[in-house]
C-alpha cells in the first residue's frame, strides 16, 4: 500500500513538471551519505522537471570529506550531503563548500536549519528518542536522556554502537548540556544498563523491545515509521508493540539531528547545484520525504506525515549544529573510556 501511494504521488508531481528539453546535457555530481532508494526516484524526477541529470556518489560523510580534500579543485563534485549536521560542520570548516545566494532557501528553511554563512542547508530533520514497551513501562517512569543512567533501567535498555554518528551526535548535545565529566559519566552507566552489548541498528533496538528483550531502546524517529509503515507484517507489528517518547521536553529538549548539504566549493555549476537544493525543498518533495522515508521536513509550510502527526509535535534542543562537529572526537573519546562499544 505505501509504495502504491508513493507511485501515485510521484506520477502526479511528475505529470506537473514537465520534462525541459534543453538542458538534456546539463548534469550534477552529488557527493551523498545518503543511501534511501526513495532518493533515487527524487533524482529522477529532478530530471524530468529540468533535463539535469544528478550522478551519484555514495559514501560514508567523512570518507567523502577526504576524498574532496584529496582531489582539491579538480573534484567532479557539485554537491557535499551528509546525515548529520556534524559532517556538515565538518566539511564547512576544512574550506569545502561555498555559500548559496537563493531568496528561495533563505525563506523556505528557519534560520536555526541552515549555516549562518549560508555554506549548508538542512534538507530532513529527525529526533533521536526513546522507543518503550507499554506493557513494561509506564510514560511517567520516562523523563530525559540523563535519567537513562538510573540504576533502575539495569538490563532493560538497548542501544547501537557508539560508532555510530546518531549517538555520536547524541552525546556531544549531552557534554554540551552537562560538562565532560558528567557525560562521560552518564556513558558509563547507560552502557552498564544495556540488556546486551550494543549491535545492529535502530530497527533492531526497537525490535528488542517489541520482542521483550528489552524495556526501552533509543532510536531515531523515522526507524519507527519505517516499520509501522512497512509491507512486512512482521515489523508493523513490531511498531505496534511500542510507543515513542520524547525526552527532555521540560528541559532543552529532544536531540534533533538533520540531513542536509552545501555546494562543493570549487563547483563550477553553483547554479544547477542551487536548483537542486530548491527542489528538493519545495514543499511537494518535503512532503513525500514525509511519507516515504518518515524524516521530518524542514519546510514549515509541508505536510508530515500521518503517522509524524499521530507523534504529536515536540520540544526540539535548539543546540547548534556546529556543536556536533566541534564536539566530536570528545564524545568518541569518553564513549571509548565509557566502555560503550
Amino acid at each position: 500500500m505505501k509504495k502504491a501511494l508513493f507511485h501515485s504521488l510521484f506520477a502526479a508531481l511528475a505529470a506537473l513538471v514537465p520534462c525541459s528539453q534543453t538542458r538534456a546535457a546539463d548534469e550534477i555530481t552529488l557527493y551523498t551519505q545518503r543511501h534511501y532508494e526513495f532518493d533515487e526516484s527524487v533524482h529522477r524526477l529532478f530530471t524530468e522537471k529540468t533535463g539535469i541529470v544528478v550522478k551519484v556518489v555514495k559514501a560514508a560523510s567523512d570518507e567523502l570529506i577526504v576524498r574532496l580534500q584529496e582531489e582539491g579543485a579538480n573534484t567532479p563534485a557539485d554537491l557535499y550531503m551528509t546525515a548529520d549536521g556534524g559532517g556538515l560542520d565538518r566539511a564547512k570548516k576544512a574550506g569545502l563548500l561555498q555559500p548559496f545566494t537563493s531568496p528561495v532557501i533563505l525563506e523556505k528553511v528557519p534560520a536555526t536549519l541552515r549555516d549562518p554563512e549560508s555554506q549548508w542547508v538542512a534538507l530532513t530533520k529527525r529526533a533521536r528518542v526513546l522507543i518503550y514497551s507499554p506493557a513494561r513501562v509506564k510514560p511517567g517512569e520516562l523523563s530525559t536522556y540523563e535519567d537513562l543512567a538510573d540504576p533502575k533501567w539495569r538490563g532493560r535498555l538497548a542501544a547501537r554502537s557508539s560508532s555510530n554518528i546518531y549517538n555520536q551526535s547524541l552525546m556531544t548535545t549531552v557534554i554540551e548540556a552537562n560538562g565532560a565529566e558528567a557525560a562521560g559519566a552518564w556513558a558509563a552507566a547507560v552502557r552498564k544498563n544495556m540488556v546486551r552489548p550494543p549491535q545492529g541498528g535502530d530497527r533492531d533496538q526497537i525490535r528488542a523491545v517489541s520482542s521483550g528483550l528489552a524495556d526501552v531502546a533509543i532510536s531515531n524517529t523515522y526507524y519507527l515509521g519505517l516499520l509501522e509503515a512497512s509491507d512486512d507484517q512482521t515489523d508493523r507489528e513490531a511498531a505496534a508493540a511500542v510507543k515513542i517518547f520524547f525526552p527532555n521536553q521540560e528541559g532543552r529538549g529532544a536531540h534533533v539531528n538533520i540531513s542536509g548539504a552545501g555546494i562543493v566549493k570549487s563547483s563550477k555549476k553553483a547554479a544547477l547545484a542551487t536548483q537542486f537544493l530548491e527542489f528538493l525543498l519545495s514543499d511537494e518533495i518535503q512532503s513525500m520525504y514525509a511519507e516515504e522515508t518518515m524524516e521530518y521536513p524542514v519546510s514549515e509550510t509541508a505536510k508530515w506525515s500521518d503517522i509524524q502527526l499521530k507523534w504529536g509535535k515536540f520540544v526540539a534542543d535548539d543546540v547548534a549544529f556546529s556543536v556536533l562537529g566541534d564536539r566530536n572526537a570528545e564524545a568518541v573519546r569518553l564513549f571509548n573510556e565509557a566502555g560503550w562499544e
